[in-house]
């Protein structure tokens, strides 16, 4: 059905960037919707247009989006609220319904899915331009894909959205027009069964290359799993804080009777994903030794550098175009070209294992923060960033000097963490962290707490140069969906051999050891918590387990942090206000309850008054 003769550039097309290139080659901006679906280009920057407001894992999540910014993995220098970083008022509570969010998903987003609906309604084979029948009948599928997964990242954000299908009338009434929430449960219940159909219409994968990104039944499955683990989780199953949150119609927006068959529902989405992804040939991602042992280093560093066809199998769900360039400038010390302000929290170092996979709370780890190294540390790797391109230096992971915070540490604290006197290859020195240096303070371009961010930042990448490697923006992926079905499981079914399985491939991968069997349920819980907070750290995901898991209170209130900015000496002697090894107070963070969901936009609510403010936003 076709409810607008012409679609004006300003109307809805403005907003979509893949589209404005043609758009603004029309001498009136205005294209009619028989214009568009008749010319086999339009028809496909129309879809690329709806795929636009997929979210970017690098800057997005950064900055734009702010959901690593937001959780207590990272830590953008304080000093860049001034240049628009608006993440960092959110980060200090200071924000409230009529504050703007970059990401603006309550606009946005709706204007993808009218988008969707409209190529749904409009498109049509072109054989003459070889758009053939099969081809529109997997976009629409794509089309619906979209749809879907929308709507979850609106549920995920603001929990109970106004939602409805298809789209609205020119000459629709006010009432049809000024709808009011959904419940969360019912939003969540219609992707879930759209996603499940569109899984067994949609291809597992395409042999053409320049389709990478494009909707998939592995996408499905993906997004399907997550989104049930979250449905799942205390936050939204039977949390008696919104046991009184009704929308206009006098409706629960929450359900506040806890529902143990969710945790079992999502334990069979989160297997269902597996299979299919081996089914697939979707694998975890390994580098080897050449003694045939896992190289840990490079597999986690280059899982997420490598592109399928480099053989990245553990991809699920990625963004194929991402700005790469702004997250690794930022993340770059300012004395070798770069930003040099967007860290980690010292609460994320701290969460790495040792190297015997022991966590630093526990005596037989071995873990101190007193003195420095004496010598260099090797390990089997072929990991050249500590000067192990050199001769005689091959597996070198720390230098003699370390402060020993940082020494005898798992894997991937070193791919993930840059630290002061760490080894720089590119420019073949020692960081220089500390105030008065020329990659610190007191610019407001230096890591705030003493550390900056090394995952998913490519070590080629050159600021000065302007060399930016590329590679995907992923979404989902293999090794998150492991642990997502381990943490199901242990809720459904404790003791099952499943959950140690999935959670030791994880760790193997790592280069740590396994965990032992006989812990009880809470123990693997937690064990479960710690694993996802080191293996996907700064990918999008700890600030809504946080959230789901209703901890977010606990852990993003209060005191962060680092060593100390203002640090002149190289020393860790405590009693000293110039020693650089003092864990120092870099920032106060304030969440709560409230921020559980971002709140509806006030502007909205005056114009809506069917809208009702998200829970505790009012107080």
């Amino acid at each position: 059905m076709n409810y607008f003769k012409y679609i004006v550039l300003f109307g809805i097309l403005w907003s979509l960037t893949a589209c404005e290139d043609f758009l603004d080659k029309m001498p009136d901006d205005e294209l009619t919707l028989e214009m568009v679906f008749n010319d086999k280009i339009r028809t496909e920057d129309w879809l690329a247009g709806v795929y636009s407001k997929i979210p970017d894992p690098y800057w997005g999540f950064a900055r734009h989006i702010g959901y690593d910014a937001l959780s207590d993995d990272m830590a953008p220098s304080t000093g860049w609220e001034q240049f628009g970083w608006n993440v960092i008022s959110k980060q200090n509570g200071n924000w409230n319904p009529s504050s703007g969010w970059d990401a603006n998903y309550w606009l946005d987003i709706p204007r993808r899915i009218r988008s969707a609906y409209i190529f749904i309604d409009n498109v049509k084979p072109n054989v003459s331009q070889q758009l053939m029948p099969t081809d529109v009948e997997n976009m629409k599928y794509e089309a619906r894909f979209l749809i879907a997964y929308y709507y979850w990242l609106l549920a995920e954000a603001y929990g109970p959205v106004p939602f409805q299908l298809g789209l609205t009338p020119g000459d629709a009434s006010e009432e049809e027009l000024m709808i009011g929430q959904t419940p969360f449960d019912e939003v969540i219940d219609w992707v879930d069964q759209e996603l499940l159909e569109l899984s067994e219409l949609l291809p597992a994968s395409y042999t053409d290359n320049s389709k990478f990104g494009r909707a998939t039944s592995i996408m499905c499955h993906a997004v399907r799993a997550r989104m049930l683990l979250f449905a799942a989780s205390p936050l939204v199953n039977g949390n008696p804080d919104y046991a009184d949150f009704k929308n206009n119609k006098g409706e629960l927006l929450f359900n506040p009777t806890y529902d143990p068959q969710k945790w079992v529902y999502a334990t069979s989405a989160t297997k269902a994903l597996i299979d299919a992804a081996h089914e697939a040939g979707h694998n975890l991602y390994y580098e080897y030794n050449t003694d045939g042992s896992i190289d840990p280093f490079l597999s986690y560093q280059n899982m997420l550098f490598k592109k399928v066809t480099d053989g990245n199998n553990e991809i699920l769900f990625a963004r194929p175009d991402c700005n790469l360039g702004e997250y690794d400038r930022h993340a770059q010390p300012r004395g070798t070209g770069g930003n040099g302000g967007m860290g980690v929290t010292q609460s994320l170092v701290d969460a790495f294992f040792m190297a015997n996979g022991l966590p630093i709370s526990d005596p037989a780890s071995g873990y101190t923060e007193s003195g420095f190294s004496n010598s260099p540390e090797f390990r089997n790797t072929r990991w050249i960033e500590v000067q192990g391109n050199e001769p005689g230096k091959a597996g070198q992971v720390t230098l003699a000097g370390t402060y020993n915070m940082y020494v005898n540490r798992e894997p991937r604290f070193y791919i993930s963490v840059l630290y002061n006197d760490a080894w720089f290859r590119r420019e073949g020195r020692l960081t220089r962290f500390m105030h008065g240096e020329s990659d610190g303070g007191p610019t407001h371009d230096a890591p705030q707490n003493g550390y900056l961010l090394r995952k998913k930042v490519h070590p080629d990448h050159n600021p000065r140069t302007n060399i930016v490697p590329y590679r995907p923006g992923i979404l989902y992926r293999l090794g998150e969906a492991y642990l997502n079905y381990a943490e199901a499981l242990n809720e459904s079914q404790p003791g099952h051999a499943d959950i140690l399985f999935y959670i030791n491939k994880i760790r193997e991968r790592a280069g740590i050891p396994a965990l032992s069997t006989g812990l009880s349920q809470a123990d693997i819980r937690e064990a479960i918590r710690r694993e996802r907070r080191v293996e996907l750290n700064n990918e999008g995901i700890r600030f809504h387990d946080l959230r789901r898991w209703k901890l977010a209170e606990e852990k993003l209130d209060g005191d962060f942090y680092g060593m100390n900015f203002y640090g002149t000496e190289n020393s860790d002697n405590q009693g000293d206000p110039n020693a650089f090894y003092r864990r120092t107070v870099y920032q106060e963070r304030v969440f709560t309850k409230k921020n559980y969901w971002f709140p509806v936009p006030q502007n909205e609510i005056d114009k809506n008054p069917n809208l009702v403010q998200n829970p505790f936003w009012n107080e």
